[in-house]
């Protein structure tokens, strides 16, 4: 299964965009394993229309574009579903088991995503109550990712 992170913004070059990478290349290489692969991460250009409703739509339309033909999709919501890191990994290994051939994790823009994009999600996941810089979301999502495989694979990385 391909896993993808669509995500509004770019990380700049830096300590984040370094780790980020570093959690990515450690998910790919472990990955293969496991039957998860690819590990594309795709940055959306922010709108720069002058309202929030406006940019937000905009910014879903266009991860709504990259989005594959039966893909699962994730959402990254503050208000969403939070769950362990096992519990991560078996839904990872249900949509595996269901065939699926990818999975799209959404980080939205500052001003969320459109109701039509969150209501066709498969999961909206939260990390914690608190809101999260998006930079700090993606290196944190990509965390989860490896530490999920690790788990899969009974890899010590993930210590219970």
């Amino acid at each position: 299964m391909r896993v993808m992170i669509a995500a509004v913004g770019r990380l700049k070059q830096g300590p984040e965009r370094e780790l980020a990478e570093r959690f990515r290349k450690r998910a790919a290489q472990s990955g293969r394993s496991t039957g998860l692969q690819a590990f594309d991460i795709v940055e959306i250009k922010e709108s720069r229309a002058g309202d929030a409703h406006r940019r937000m739509l905009e910014e879903s339309i266009a991860i709504a574009n990259i989005i594959p033909e039966r893909a699962v999709t994730v959402i990254l919501d503050e208000r969403g579903e939070s769950m362990n890191s096992a519990s991560f990994a078996g839904r990872l290994q249900g949509w595996q088991s269901e065939s699926r051939p990818s999975v799209v994790f959404i980080v939205g823009g500052a001003d969320g995503v459109a109701a039509s994009l969150r209501e066709r999600a498969s999961l909206r996941l939260a990390f914690g109550a608190a809101t999260w810089p998006h930079q700090l979301v993606r290196i944190m999502l990509l965390e989860q990712l490896y530490r999920a495989i690790t788990i899969l694979s009974g890899h010590p990385y993930h210590r219970t």
